[in-house]
């Protein structure tokens, strides 16, 4: 089904608009200093979601032909697109660990893993003082676990919310009309606008202020070229929810892995920094290449390799 202004309009205000209207109480409060900042967060997440449903209004698109067209099936291929949250879950967290090891190698980062000075000064000022007792290599790990299982698991509902929206109605739509690659690029550029409500007050970038708008989108280009990939590879949304999950639930985790001395500059170190992006368009611009994807017309769930 092309894709009609108005629908993308209708899309966009309610994702867009009704983001800035959640996160107005930081605006006018602490900015990302706020305890008010996660939970508010965590809403903003599901208002891809109703812009998702503000379309289908418009649409009036039979309910079962809406849920194909965005996602909500397995795809064609099940056993395809099991494989691939199951890739999504266990290679996640295997990129932020690379991520991390280039970044050290280059010099961008220093790690203390004999120490974990970093996670344990994290812990002491989130335990208010009362984490000193426990062995902090093993404190760490049954956190990594927990990200690792427990952890994905529940952020799928949040990440649900973002990527029904991104990569389950926006993305194939713009890809019937403009092709794979542009839709990726384009659609990474409107999801990292859409965290400008949070990214201009200094959000995943502290040190830069508003700058962290830009750069924060310009990860999710790169970034999206991956996720959106797996969207249209497996003709599902849920492989892309899963990576967005894991990658939420674990990135924290082995950044405290470095050293409290030199803290890791998430510009330019780690899955967010100048490092990341680098794997990340290395991988997309792989997967584009060798298991090409394109998305027909008349078939909204069937992804087809590019001749």
């Amino acid at each position: 089904m092309p894709l009609r202004r108005t629908d993308l309009a209708v899309f966009l205000l309610f994702a867009l608009g009704l983001a800035w209207l959640v996160a107005l109480p930081l605006w006018f409060g602490d900015g990302i200093a706020s305890p008010l900042l996660q939970p508010l967060g965590a809403v903003m997440m599901f208002t891809p979601t109703l812009g998702v449903l503000a379309a289908w209004r418009v649409t009036r698109t039979p309910r079962a032909e809406f849920a194909a067209r965005t996602g909500l099936g397995l795809g064609p291929a099940k056993s395809r697109t099991f494989g691939l949250i199951a890739a999504a879950w266990l290679l996640t967290p295997v990129f932020v660990v690379v991520s991390l090891a280039l970044s050290s190698a280059l010099g961008l980062l220093t790690l203390d893993l004999s120490g974990l000075s970093l996670y344990r000064t994290v812990m002491r000022t989130v335990a208010g003082g009362g984490a000193d007792g426990l062995d902090p290599h093993t404190a760490w790990a049954v956190q990594l676990v927990s990200g690792l299982t427990f952890g994905t698991l529940i952020t799928v509902l949040p990440a649900f919310g973002e990527e029904w929206g991104w990569r389950g109605w926006l993305l194939p739509r713009l890809t019937e009309t403009l092709g794979v690659p542009r839709a990726l690029v384009l659609s990474g550029v409107i999801w990292g606008l859409w965290h400008a409500p949070l990214t201009l007050l200094g959000y995943n970038y502290p040190g830069l202020g508003a700058w962290a708008a830009a750069l924060f989108t310009g990860f999710c280009v790169v970034y999206g070229l991956v996720i959106g990939w797996l969207r249209l590879r497996s003709g599902s949304v849920w492989p892309a929810v899963v990576a967005h999950a894991a990658l939420n639930a674990t990135a924290g985790t082995f950044l405290m892995l470095g050293d409290a001395a030199a803290p890791p500059d998430p510009v330019v170190a780690g899955p967010l920094g100048l490092v990341g992006w680098a794997l990340l368009a290395a991988l997309g611009v792989a997967l584009l290449r060798f298991l090409p994807v394109r998305r027909p017309a008349d078939a909204p769930d069937r992804p087809v390799p590019a001749a």
